[in-house]
């Protein structure tokens, strides 16, 4: 089959994605609605500073900032009609990016009226709110779309590209949940077993983004009738996509590792001078 030789004009416009936007504007004003109705709360029923909360705003201004990269800038546009890499980049901005800004922009304060609402219904799905699902689902799910056959399903219809997308934030959001823990939930990752969590978690999504990276075959026709775009051949660019992916994934391990295993000693010495005050 012959490769176009002159694609059409790259279009880098931004895309008026109705939902998304509307979405983001709700999340965003419910989220100012709450923080200046905890402004009104005394420090000591919050335990929070000025400055811990600005910082907290700031982080879930910038998920909201990066859920809008992923599907209203021409990442989007660009990931379905011509670049694997820019799909990719899309798939990790909703599944890891995001859902960590938008976590750690969250307290227990901040989340108490959703809480006592919440707590029921972790508890009636049982087994299902363990952190050995939100792992499954997250890695798990990742593959599944990535499969060729459920991979152009996605970009075949808007449904379907719609709730790969859905799938993909909600997977994040429950996988990131245990690690962050803007409320504690009832079934805890504590001391290594949180490392554990990660590690395992990004060890396989790096497999697959070692497969594409090293595919010797394009395994997306979508992108192989797409005209050719910044040189890159289909290979080539499903290539850079599963190094982009490695790359992400091994970043997010170094630093989140880093974070957590920081918070791990924060909270031994806290408990360890707990200790030495009470005398036990």
């Amino acid at each position: 089959m012959s490769v176009p030789e002159l694609p059409l004009a790259v279009d880098y416009t931004w895309s008026l994605n109705v939902p998304a936007l509307v979405a983001v504007a709700l999340a965003g004003g419910a989220y100012a609605w709450r923080l200046r109705d905890l402004r009104h709360t005394p420090a000591a029923r919050t335990g929070d500073s000025p400055t811990r909360d600005t910082l907290r705003a700031l982080a879930f201004a910038g998920g909201l900032v990066i859920v809008l990269l992923a599907l209203v800038s021409p990442i989007d546009r660009l990931g379905e009609e011509r670049l694997f890499t820019m799909h990719m980049v899309q798939h990790l901005l909703l599944a890891d990016l995001a859902p960590i800004l938008l976590l750690f922009g969250l307290s227990r304060a901040f989340l108490r009226p959703a809480v006592r609402r919440l707590r029921p219904v972790e508890e009636r799905l049982g087994p299902l709110a363990h952190p050995a699902v939100a792992l499954m689902l997250y890695v798990g799910l990742m593959g599944l779309w990535h499969v060729p056959a459920m991979y152009e399903l996605a970009l075949d219809h808007a449904w379907a590209h719609a709730l790969e997308h859905a799938s993909f934030f909600t997977a994040g959001v429950a996988f990131w949940w245990y690690l962050v823990e803007p409320v504690p939930p009832r079934h805890r990752l504590t001391g290594p077993w949180a490392l554990a969590y990660l590690a395992g978690a990004k060890l396989l999504m790096g497999v697959l983004g070692l497969i594409l990276a090293f595919s010797p075959d394009a395994l997306y026709s979508t992108y192989e009738d797409a005209p050719r775009t910044w040189g890159l051949t289909a290979l080539e660019d499903q290539n850079i996509g599963g190094i982009v992916m490695m790359v992400e994934q091994s970043l997010v391990l170094v630093i989140a590792f880093a974070v957590f295993f920081t918070r791990m000693l924060e909270r031994s010495e806290a408990e360890q001078r707990r200790r030495e005050a009470t005398g036990s």
